[in-house]
């Protein structure tokens, strides 16, 4: 049979012409392909879970610890890392509506600041990842089977050292030496540490030969007056301070009433220190937010929080207030300040 020449060109150009559609459509639905397959919410989102408030000082500073320890890491929040912060200001009993809330919203994982708000996230998901930047005691409130190996979504840095209790009552004594009557000031939100701050806090009064009691804050600013008036009547001559919660939001009003009865004071953390108090032992709080950053790090790189270790504190310091002391007419021994990592004026 015989082909027509003209036709057959013209058929080969219409291909020729098809050619270029036909790739177009394969790379169009190849691109719409890989885009469907792309998880949603590339960007890792971050949920924050704070018991104060974010006008806190101590809370703030916290928080520029943690992002600083992200950029130190190469993460940027609201570039390749999405933070959503939940405050409970004070108002405990939000904590757990507001864990809720993080999880409605799918974060990858939940940074939490304390015990409380540990137990409001874990109750809430037992699946997201759950790193604690300074838990008061991860065993006792049942949140990590062990700190070698958690065993669950939980783990991060913790704060429970109850042998702190009996060197900061030892160093306060120092401090006072014609003081006997010491107390113990603590709070509800503290009664899993309890036992052991006040086994130690008695053994360390009977190797000093001084009376060591409990004073529980059961409700906010109102009772804490009504127990410093009760120190002042039992004759407390110093007091050492209980890491609860409850306690460090109120912070300001607690060294108000210091100032007020003049009764010297130990503190667990370097921000008591700073904000007014006579002196402070304790682990670096501020630091521990910033390392909380490695976990996160891990976590979103793949690691599981029942391998990672719950870390413990590596360093004590020891801070004196030398302004604090000489409002309420202290002279700090000369063997105290040899061993003082930092000194406020």
């Amino acid at each position: 049979m015989k082909i027509d020449r003209r036709q057959e060109v013209g058929r080969h150009d219409k291909k020729l012409k098809l050619v270029p559609y036909a790739f177009c459509a394969m790379l169009f639905a190849l691109c719409f392909s890989a885009e469907a397959q792309q998880p949603v919410g590339k960007v890792p989102r971050i949920g924050f879970l704070a018991n104060g408030s974010a006008s806190d000082p101590p809370t703030a500073l916290r928080l520029d610890a943690f992002r600083q320890g992200l950029r130190e890491l190469g993460y940027a929040d609201g570039k390749n890392i999405n933070i959503e912060y939940r405050y409970a200001g004070g108002r405990f009993e939000r904590l757990q509506e507001l864990a809720e809330e993080l999880v409605r919203l799918k974060v990858d994982l939940i940074v939490v600041t304390t015990d409380l708000t540990a137990l409001a996230a874990r109750k809430s998901t037992l699946t997201i990842p759950i790193v604690m930047a300074s838990s008061g005691n991860p065993l006792g409130s049942g949140l990590v089977a062990s700190l070698a190996r958690p065993g669950s979504n939980v783990t991060g840095l913790y704060n429970y050292s109850p042998e702190l209790v009996g060197k900061r009552l030892e160093l306060l004594k120092e401090v006072v030496p014609k003081v006997t009557r010491f107390a113990f000031l603590n709070s509800p939100d503290g009664t899993a540490s309890r036992a052991g701050f006040e086994d130690q806090g008695k053994a360390a009064a009977k190797s000093l030969d001084v009376q060591f009691q409990l004073e529980e804050v059961k409700a906010p600013a109102s009772d804490l007056e009504g127990v410093f008036q009760a120190m002042v009547k039992q004759h407390i001559g110093a007091f050492v301070m209980s890491s609860a919660p409850l306690l460090g939001f109120h912070r300001k009003k607690v060294l108000q009433l210091v100032e007020q009865t003049r009764i010297p004071a130990i503190y667990p953390d370097l921000e008591w220190a700073t904000d007014g108090g006579l002196m402070s032992y304790g682990a670096n709080i501020v630091d521990q937010y910033r390392r909380v950053a490695t976990y996160v790090d891990k976590i979103l790189k793949g690691a599981k929080p029942a391998d990672l270790p719950v870390e413990q504190p590596k360093k004590f310091e020891l801070v004196i207030n030398l302004k604090a002391a000489k409002q309420i007419g202290l002279t700090i021994p000369a063997s105290v300040l040899l061993r003082v990592d930092k000194v406020i004026k």
